[in-house]
């Protein structure tokens, strides 16, 4: 059985062959691709990897079906040209190139993984076998538009910054972004025949945009790091805070600066942190030109509450430190305006870090609420600090909350099961069975 992973990103493993920076996303599907290929005799599955990349590659230049091919610890992989900065864009060449891919690797099933990127509705249109085509649900963009603004005030949405004037990026063009891309992904999810999930909330979901395709449940498996290590009480920073993104409202990290003030006040050590982009930064003159809407209310929050000395961005982290990072916190945080299943959330269950999340999406499905971790109202900020200010109070909690969200986590993200979970999904797609 031939099968190609149509991914959003270049993975960590073909990154390192090619000597670029790896990207801290999607590290989890390297695993699962070693796993394919270094069991290939007994599962009978020959993987090829396609994903897209900017115009900084030697493409052949005014050929809209060329690809660049290669191989990295046995796998081949495609490269394909797309403009993923702004995936709002929908550009119908890239059906020229996807083809060109599948006429080359001739799959017999493709797995694509996200609805996120207009590549998804393109391969399959080149494709073109609702039978043998899956679609795997990560977000859902036409979900996100919807509540994009994470109940923000009108006066902070309509305010733009001179970085978003220029790139017209402000909040409402960023929630209008999100809504077109949602239009690709629901006439994607249209057209396939399969889809794989792991919520109750895209099951709801892609029922409704997908009400003749067949639903497949199925886990995820995470990255590595996130097996090795237990969070242990006795080595954290106290009344630490970890947010894994605070980039867009829907993140919800204004939420928490919302109770940062009150939480200070009982716990003057509290720190929030927030690993991912930046968007504060506005200390030289190329940092104010660049600094969004979003980021500069954030930062006059900061100010505002004096809580420069409370609130630290560590930037983009790679898995390893960003295990280090869930490893030292008091708190995981997840206070979003929507979500599906984050893998953020499952890699601190992992790990055994208490989480207090927003009770939106599918993020249920993960955390029950009181035994592994904490639900709360994403609009009720004082439930929020209420959850955090319990596990800061009390040990014999968080060390209960801790082990059993990490025997949760252990059942619901197991290797082999999911594996062995994906094996049977191709296998009855292509064949009919999940016995060969």
């Amino acid at each position: 059985m031939k099968v190609l992973w149509l991914c959003n990103i270049m993975l960590p493993f073909i990154a390192k062959s090619l000597g670029q920076k790896m990207v801290v996303k999607e590290g989890w599907l390297s695993g699962l691709a070693g796993k394919l290929v270094s069991h290939q005799e007994r599962n009978d599955i020959t993987l090829a990897i396609c994903f897209p990349e900017s115009e900084n590659r030697s493409f052949v230049k005014g050929d809209t079906a060329s690809f660049i091919k290669d191989k990295a610890e046995g796998i081949t992989y495609y490269i394909f040209r797309e403009d993923t900065v702004h995936p709002e864009i929908y550009d119908d060449s890239m059906e020229q190139s996807l083809g060109a891919v599948l006429r080359d690797f001739e799959p017999d099933l493709v797995h694509i993984f996200g609805t996120e990127y207009p590549h998804t509705l393109a391969c399959v249109r080149a494709f073109n076998h609702p039978e043998r085509t899956l679609i795997g649900i990560q977000g859902l963009c036409s979900a996100i538009a919807e509540v994009y603004m994470a109940d923000l005030p009108y006066s902070v949405q309509k305010k733009k910054t001179f970085r978003d004037i220029l790139k017209r990026d402000g909040l409402f063009d960023q929630q209008a972004k999100f809504a077109k891309r949602g239009t690709y992904e629901k006439e994607a999810l249209s057209q396939v025949g399969h889809i794989t999930g792991r919520t109750d909330f895209d099951r709801e979901m892609t029922k409704k945009l997908a009400p003749n395709a067949k639903y497949h449940f199925m886990n995820e498996t995470l990255r590595p790091d996130f097996y090795r290590d237990t969070w242990n009480i006795d080595r954290i920073e106290r009344y630490s805070l970890f947010l894994s993104q605070g980039n867009y409202p829907i993140k919800g990290l204004h939420y928490v600066l919302e109770i940062l003030p009150e939480l200070v006040e009982e716990y003057e050590e509290t720190v929030v942190y927030v690993a991912g982009d930046v968007i504060t930064a506005h200390d030289s003159i190329r940092d104010k030109i660049r600094l969004s809407g979003y980021g500069k209310f954030l930062v006059n929050q900061i100010k505002k509450h004096k809580l420069q000395n409370h609130v630290k961005f560590v930037g983009r982290l790679q898995s390893d430190k960003m295990c280090a990072r869930f490893l030292k916190s008091h708190v995981f945080l997840c206070p979003s305006a929507i979500e599906n299943s984050p893998n953020s959330v499952g890699e601190a269950m992992l790990l055994g870090v208490p989480v207090v999340c927003a009770n939106v999406g599918g993020v249920h499905n993960l955390v029950h609420d009181g035994k592994d971790g904490f639900l709360y109202p994403k609009d009720k900020s004082k439930r929020l600090k209420d959850c955090i200010l319990r596990i800061f109070e009390d040990d014999k909690l968080a060390m209960s909350l801790s082990s059993n969200a990490k025997t949760h986590a252990l059942k619901t993200h197991d290797p082999e099961t999911n594996y062995r979970r994906l094996l049977d999904m191709y296998r009855e797609i292509v064949y009919g069975s999940s016995c060969v």
